[in-house]
């Protein structure tokens, strides 16, 4: 030992002994209180989360589900001209390694009296998910992909009583669906309270991944409100989540549900740290139309959109990025009877606010056809109030706005004016014809896209409707408005390209000295 070290350490004995001693004499008063800065150094977590519990209440709800196709088709005794047999080594790696057992090559098929195999139906393993009970009386909750395609369904609980189940419903657009057993007294789950759930918090996953029944992974939620352009907002977590835990629940440290597991972020296929789950909340909703009817019934409104971004925002004056844009109307629905325009931006839905495009669909399609609702929007540096009567949602490209034919060539001649120069563009004023055609009421005709114009993506075709807030009508109203803005600063332009508009922004340039 260094004798230095070794003296330092016996002299902090000593010091150590002396302390105590003057404590027990009372020479030193003892601390009473922390300093703020020692009970900043205190941990905010302390020790693991016990999960033993949670799961011996919870997991006799979960089941494994087991999906069935039925297929026909001819087979050769020997495994002559029928093609190769799957071996039973490779059959055995499926079953073990991907949960998904492989349909055996029958070895022997019926044949016909002219010696051609029989045509037979049969049913074979398609795929496997899991679900959990929400009812005694034995309905089912998992996700509409784990049913999709299925002719039956297997359903078994973890004391391996298996059940014969139905789809009652199926809602690909929310990726819900409810099926049904024909049992009493089933183990069922507690629906927790999404609102309550903090990023941080653990989560367990109880799931069937790779066939494996039962299994239990656990980690924290790592976003709410996650946007994956579905048609409902997701939680993120960092769960184990594979294939075959798809329908299985998402559960808090309560052990209760507050998700369903539907999707990973994989490059390979497998869990990569990131899976999501849909809001507990938003599924009990589709479950219980799909209960009641079968199918899940939503609002529709005709529009097509997009987002604004913070640029778009500060140039027509709007202030922070929100709301949604309408790039396109459709023809006779309920947004163009209630007035709604290309180029405006909704930026609330029944005085509820749109903070980002996706809060639109979502807010309608939860509006029962038939309401009557208020739009706000934000239209040329104001913001007005439309009323509008929702409609019913049909098909999953409903909201796809009508194809409006590209403008003809201009019968209008060009004009080369100082302001759409100093652009780079060449304008022409639209016809009568033109404006009937793609249904405007004004706009002038990109001709040419030169400089800054090209540079931004405008091109030979567009229809700029307004500069900034103001509507253009003629090549006139482009210069009257385009005088109005600064040089040197960012022009703000709605263009009509095809059937959809959007904002661009044209940086123009300086005044020469």
């Amino acid at each position: 030992m260094n004798f230095e070290y070794g003296n330092r350490l016996v002299r902090a004995m000593a010091l150590a002994g002396c302390m105590a001693a003057a404590l027990g004499s009372g020479l030193m008063a003892p601390a009473v209180a922390q300093t703020p800065a020692a009970a900043a150094s205190q941990p905010l977590v302390r020790g693991l989360p016990d999960f033993t519990e949670l799961v011996t209440q919870v997991g006799p709800a979960v089941v494994n589900i087991r999906t069935l196709e039925r297929i026909s088709g001819s087979s050769r005794r020997g495994g002559g001209s029928g093609g190769p047999q799957m071996d039973e080594e490779m059959q055995e790696f499926f079953r073990r390694f991907f949960g998904v057992p492989m349909p055996e090559t029958p070895r022997g098929a019926p044949r016909s009296q002219g010696g051609e195999p029989e045509e037979e139906e049969r049913e074979v393993p398609r795929g496997v998910g899991s679900g959990f009970i929400i009812s005694a009386d034995g309905y089912i909750m998992t996700n509409a992909h784990v049913v999709e395609g299925a002719d039956s369904l297997l359903v078994t609980l973890p004391d391996k009583r298996e059940f014969k189940a139905r789809i009652i419903g199926s809602d690909r657009r929310s990726d819900v669906a409810l099926v049904k057993v024909d049992a009493t007294g089933l183990p069922t789950v507690h629906i927790g309270d999404v609102n309550k759930l903090r990023v941080g918090e653990w989560v367990v996953a109880i799931g069937s991944p790779f066939g494996l029944d039962s299994s239990v992974t656990a980690g924290i939620v790592s976003a709410k409100q996650r946007d994956t352009g579905d048609f409902l907002p997701l939680i993120q977590t960092d769960v184990a989540v594979n294939p075959g835990n798809s329908g299985g629940p998402l559960l808090n440290m309560r052990g209760e549900v507050v998700g369903i597991n539907s999707q990973i972020y994989s490059r390979s296929g497998g869990y990569m740290g990131v899976s999501f789950a849909i809001p507990i909340d938003e599924a009990m909703q589709v479950s219980e139309q799909l209960r009641a009817s079968g199918k899940v019934t939503r609002g529709r409104i005709g529009v097509r959109i997009d987002q604004v971004t913070k640029e778009v925002a500060d140039s027509i004056g709007l202030g922070k990025a929100r709301g949604a844009m309408v790039r396109s109307v459709e023809s006779g629905s309920p947004a163009e009877k209630a007035g709604v325009e290309a180029g405006d931006i909704i930026i609330r839905f029944d005085g509820k606010p749109i903070e980002k495009m996706t809060d639109l669909p979502r807010l309608v399609g939860n509006t029962k056809p038939g309401t009557r609702s208020t739009l706000t929007v934000f239209r040329r540096g104001a913001s007005r109030d439309l009323g509008i009567v929702i409609a019913e949602m049909a098909s999953d490209d409903d909201e796809s706005g009508s194809k409006k034919p590209a403008a003809s060539e201009p019968k209008q001649p060009s004009k080369a004016t100082p302001g759409a120069e100093s652009l780079g563009l060449t304008l022409s004023e639209l016809s009568s014809a033109q404006k009937k055609e793609l249904k405007l009421k004004h706009g002038v005709r990109v001709d040419a896209a030169t400089d800054a114009a090209a540079r931004a993506g405008l091109r030979r075709g567009d229809v700029i409707l307004s500069v900034g807030n103001a509507e253009v009508g003629s090549v006139s109203d482009f210069e009257t408005a385009l005088a109005k803005t600064e040089r040197g600063k960012t022009v703000t332009l709605l263009v009509l390209r095809g059937d959809m508009v959007q904002y661009v922004l044209v940086r123009r340039a300086a005044a020469a000295r």
